[in-house]
């Protein structure tokens, strides 16, 4: 064997290698448990949730989770696993037939100066003023708790964990920040996971813009699925989602190793 034929041999073996070492170095699951905790969608309810912390998550381990109704935040995965209550339905919006009604073409006109821009998440000043903003308005309007976030809760909670599919959607007003929407974009869809607005800007229907938004991004990637989270009945700060249709809701809570099988809501 020749030397340029050894090598050759030697860098097919050597691309594999650290191929399987990338591979093998993915998915790890840092912590798996279920927690008894205060029901955040149902007063006087408790729920068990059961939580992954993964490092390195891949794109298609993040996909398979979610379509089993898995959430993320940063690193953390979870699920409510309720014995006895299914009022925490998984729903997913299908893209290609979502109709822009008179109405949501009139909240896109509202925003026509507003500019958008998509890139992976990062951590700023103004990110965490106008995060600390929205929720200060939350707690008056909705009686949430309220607490001050720390640069290392949002980092954690909102960039930490990206790897190749998280992003941000910042919505500016000139080169002010009024918007940002964390989502996961995925081999059949984008995980819309939480977007916080400038509540000076409440006359712009933002919420709405910005689903409106991942709608549009789905399309030019040619993803069928918009993944809303979780819909309670009579649950105020989940109620928007009931607007935005066609929907599915996933069929129980499948195991990784079990197809997920969707139904249309009616």
């Amino acid at each position: 064997m020749c030397f340029d034929e050894f090598f050759h041999i030697f860098l097919l073996f050597y691309e594999f290698y650290q191929n399987y070492i990338k591979i093998a170095s993915m998915n790890l699951i840092l912590k798996d448990c279920r927690v008894d905790e205060k029901c955040s969608y149902i007063e006087d309810n408790r729920q068990n949730t059961h939580y992954q912390i993964i490092d390195k998550c891949s794109t298609t381990h993040c996909h398979d989770l979610v379509v089993r109704g898995w959430r993320r935040f940063g690193k953390m995965f979870f699920r409510p696993m309720c014995d006895g209550c299914s009022s925490c339905e998984s729903v997913k919006v299908n893209v290609d037939e979502f109709k822009f009604t008179k109405s949501k073409r009139r909240i896109i006109k509202k925003n026509s100066h507003i500019r958008v821009v998509v890139q992976k998440p990062v951590m700023s000043k103004h990110h965490l003023a106008l995060f600390d903003k929205y929720h200060k308005f939350k707690g008056h309007q909705r009686d949430w708790d309220y607490k001050k976030t720390t640069s290392q809760n949002y980092f954690y909670s909102f960039v930490d964990g990206a790897n190749e599919f998280g992003y941000e959607v910042l919505y500016l007003d000139g080169d002010k920040l009024i918007g940002v929407d964390l989502i996961d974009i995925l081999p059949t869809g984008i995980s819309s996971i939480y977007f916080y607005y400038d509540t000076d800007y409440l006359h712009l229907s933002l919420g709405h813009y910005s689903l409106y938004q991942q709608i549009k991004i789905a399309k030019r990637y040619r993803l069928k699925w918009i993944y809303l989270g979780y819909y309670v009945k009579d649950c105020q700060s989940l109620e928007y989602k009931s607007s935005y249709q066609p929907q599915e809701v996933l069929q129980g809570r499948p195991e990784i190793d079990e197809k997920d099988e969707w139904k249309l809501k009616v």
